[in-house]
């Protein structure tokens, strides 16, 4: 089952700003040219939302209607602001206080050259972008209003690539403010960073965290159809490289895992859950502690983590949406254990089961069966794969730092194994994280960043970053420029920071 489009049926509202200083001939040469930007970047690939230019916004009852409609209009999921001429920036203050959808700034005009031979002040009136949007820049600012700005001619594809990962970014939020998670049992036993405010999760990011008991699940599992389950296992053998003895004595070992898949998906449906975790501690009466489910549900787009781990699990499900058609994946992660041989500094991330097969994207997966030694189940079927390489990918994590959320992220490159892992029996990444593991871990450390993480090698870092600057949240960042003493300095300028703009 293919994660569906979350960009289908969304749009990008473009709002162009002018007045009526200039006179109805201008102001139609202003919406053509304003037709042209849109359509240009409309039909760019890099761009995966449809945009949508609205009339050119001549004063402030317009603006704070077309403010208005953004917010409300479900299908609008961003907006983008650019003066086209001189809009006097006090005109967009009530609209401006009306807007609760992300903000894009872009700094653009219509020409590419200055038209050195015939340029002329009829020429310069029409033309005021650049100074337009400096009017329209101060007044976003002194507002405190959060945006991304992206400056460049329209035509420059570093410009709609921007411009397209901004948007990947409002659909990740417009998931999050749509987002159920579904928590089968709870958290781990005396485990610290799964905890969380999940009143405040629902106040931050829109979602809803709530817990169903495992009991329930069983019962769907019980009840899924026998046809379903065998779709599910025909899945199987076209999908990976399954285990000869799961085709034969264990088979009985396969069909429960298809028929808790079957189960998980079922329940999730019905809810309207995106997202889900599980506890290997909280069982009941499933006879497996779920794997290929799992891993399956994160491929086609699900959120997903382990031990009741909720803030993960809603960091997956918006990393398949922000990377939806991307090559690449995203999945729950966790930190497993270190090579500190010189020069081949790496991190070993894994976890009992749960790696989504969408971090591989080299052949197949091998579907297989081993003990587990914990939960107290029979084993249980899982995918086993390494992560294929990808320059940049990131991890990152969500953690709650009493007053606040603190989103961390760290730039790594997901590499080959120096040597086979044969005895491994689950899926696995290599990789090197930025700016060197000694600095990464200690930077880790200080910022109080879970040891679950999510892993995505398709939505990078400025796909993140755009999320975190929409959603309101401390974002700090592990990169090559990282040093630890300024990123403990960082830390502590944050928390003032934070602490004065009433976030306690």
């Amino acid at each position: 089952m293919a994660m569906e489009n979350p960009f289908e049926g969304k749009e990008i509202w473009f709002a162009v700003g002018s007045q009526d200083l200039y006179g109805e001939e201008a102001l139609q040469q202003v919406a053509r040219q304003s037709h042209d930007i849109v359509e240009t970047l409309d039909a760019s690939p890099d761009i995966p939302v449809k945009l949508v230019l609205k009339p050119t916004l001549k004063d402030s009852d317009s603006i704070r209607n077309f403010m208005i409609d953004a917010s409300s209009h479900p299908e609008c999921i961003g907006v983008i602001a650019w003066m086209h001429t001189f809009s006097p920036a006090k005109m967009w203050i009530r609209g401006l206080n009306e807007l609760h959808k992300p903000l894009l700034q872009l700094n653009t005009q219509h020409h590419l050259e200055i038209p050195w031979d015939t340029m002329d002040m009829d020429f310069m009136n029409l033309n005021q972008a650049a100074h337009g949007d400096r009017e329209f820049g101060y007044i976003v600012t002194r507002l405190g209003i959060p945006r991304k700005i992206v400056a460049g001619h329209y035509t420059d594809p570093d410009v709609a690539q921007r411009i397209g990962v901004w948007a990947r970014a409002c659909a990740g939020w417009n998931a999050a403010n749509t987002m159920k998670v579904c928590r089968w049992g709870d958290n781990m036993r005396n485990v610290a960073v799964t905890e969380g405010d999940k009143t405040e999760a629902e106040r931050v990011f829109g979602t809803s965290v709530n817990t169903w008991p495992v009991n329930e699940l069983a019962a769907y599992v019980d009840k899924a159809g026998d046809d379903q389950v065998r779709a599910i296992i025909d899945d199987y053998k076209r999908e990976y490289d399954i285990a000869p003895e799961l085709l034969d004595s264990r088979y009985d070992s396969l069909v429960t895992a298809a028929r808790e898949e079957a189960g998980m998906r079922n329940m999730l449906a019905d809810i309207g859950a995106a997202a889900a975790t599980d506890n290997f501690e909280d069982l009941g009466p499933l006879r497996q502690l779920p794997g290929v489910g799992a891993q399956r549900l994160m491929a086609d787009g699900y959120g997903f983590s382990a031990e009741g781990d909720w803030k993960t699990s809603v960091l997956v499900r918006v990393g398949n949406v922000m990377g939806y058609g991307l090559e690449g994946g995203c999945s729950l992660m966790e930190d497993y254990s270190y090579n500190f041989v010189s020069g081949k500094e790496k991190i070993l991330g894994a976890h009992m089961l749960e790696v989504s097969p969408t971090l591989k994207t080299d052949g197949r997966a091998s579907l297989e069966i081993h003990p587990l030694g914990i939960g107290g189940k029979e084993d249980p079927v899982r995918l086993v794969f390494t992560a294929t390489p990808k320059k940049d990918a990131v991890v990152v994590s969500l953690a709650d730092m009493r007053e606040r959320f603190r989103l961390v992220m760290n730039v790594v490159d997901v590499v080959q194994p120096d040597r086979e892992l044969p005895k491994l029996p689950t899926a696995r990444a290599l990789w090197e994280p930025k700016p060197s593991l000694k600095t990464s871990v200690q930077c880790w450390l200080l910022a109080g960043a879970a040891h679950h993480t999510c892993m995505t090698t398709a939505a990078g870092r400025e796909a993140w970053e755009d999320f975190a600057r929409i959603a309101g949240v401390e974002l700090a960042i592990i990169d090559e420029d990282t040093s630890a003493a300024g990123f403990e300095k960082g830390l502590q300028l944050s928390d003032v920071y934070y602490r004065l703009n009433g976030h306690f």
